[in-house]
């Protein structure tokens, strides 16, 4: 079967901060059981081919983990008990990927010489309207 990744992030951020990198690096640390516990697990009938083993059984799976809003989902099997492991599987990697602590950003401002060049492609500009004008059309 074809897998599905399907990661939905949706945060109400009204009360709480955004959780950072350190946040998600220790989610990432829990094992399975662990972030199973702080997880909303909702079950479904999956969509797409497959016919009577998809339309009779709510074998799809959709996790939300509640601290950090990232909500997943999982239709790849027809055990729904496969498809909360897959979903876990998800959340554990969705956890390492945002945990990645954030390039460290430098400040950079343009050399003498681009300024130079940039200045001097300006006065350029402004002598060759210049030259258009109309002559005698001094204010």
């Amino acid at each position: 079967m074809k897998a599905v990744l399907q990661v939905v992030s949706q945060v109400d951020y009204m009360d709480e901060e955004k959780p950072t990198y350190k946040a998600f690096a220790a989610w990432a640390a829990q094992s399975l059981e662990e972030v199973a516990r702080d997880c909303e697990v909702q079950v479904f009938r999956a969509t797409g081919p497959g016919g009577q083993g998809v339309n009779t059984t709510d074998s799809a799976v959709r996790m939300r983990h509640v601290p950090s809003g990232i909500a997943v989902t999982s239709r790849e099997s027809r055990s729904q008990f496969q498809n909360r492991a897959c979903c876990l599987r998800k959340l554990h990697a969705e956890f390492e990927r945002r945990s990645r602590p954030p390039k460290k950003r430098r400040p950079t401002k343009p050399t003498k010489a681009a300024r130079a060049r940039r200045l001097a492609d300006k006065h350029h500009r402004a002598q060759a309207k210049e030259r258009r004008r109309r002559p005698g059309a001094d204010d």
